[in-house]
């Protein structure tokens, strides 16, 4: 597969992946402000499919793809700074792509009530994008 059929599916998939961290934490934030059972079991079954249908999956293919395309052109990449800016952004979000998964199986175990929390980590995932697209597109260093 060329090297820009690649790039193109690494960034589908990327967009998946951050609709998916964008939603869960608000999610979260109704989860954490409802009284109402009926709501929680509700949001708890969007929860899990998000995470496990969504998130999950187009996480590992994005990574995978991103792998994929930095072994092609290593030498190239090696060679710059920004890359590896962007690849400590890449696992910072996927620390919070599994933290989200411990907060998810602590709501639904009625054990977390941090919705002032989960608005702030609402933003996170914004602040990373804004890194890695600015970094892949204008490559300052």
């Amino acid at each position: 597969m060329g090297y820009l059929w690649i790039k193109a599916f690494h960034i589908i998939f990327m967009v998946a992946w951050f609709a998916g961290m964008f939603y869960i934490w608000r999610l979260f934030v109704y989860h954490a402000e409802t009284s109402s059972e009926d709501v929680k079991k509700t949001l708890s079954v969007m929860e899990n499919k998000l995470y496990k249908i969504i998130m999950t999956p187009a996480m590992l293919i994005t990574v995978i793809l991103g792998t994929w395309m930095l072994i092609l052109r290593f030498d190239h990449f090696s060679g710059v700074y920004w890359i590896w800016i962007k690849i400590t952004a890449v696992v910072f979000l996927i620390y919070l792509h599994f933290l989200s998964s411990q907060y998810k199986t602590r709501l639904q175990k009625g054990e977390c009530f941090h919705s002032k929390k989960f608005r702030m980590m609402n933003e996170v995932p914004t602040l990373i994008l804004f890194i890695a697209v600015i970094l892949a597109i204008l490559k300052p260093f």
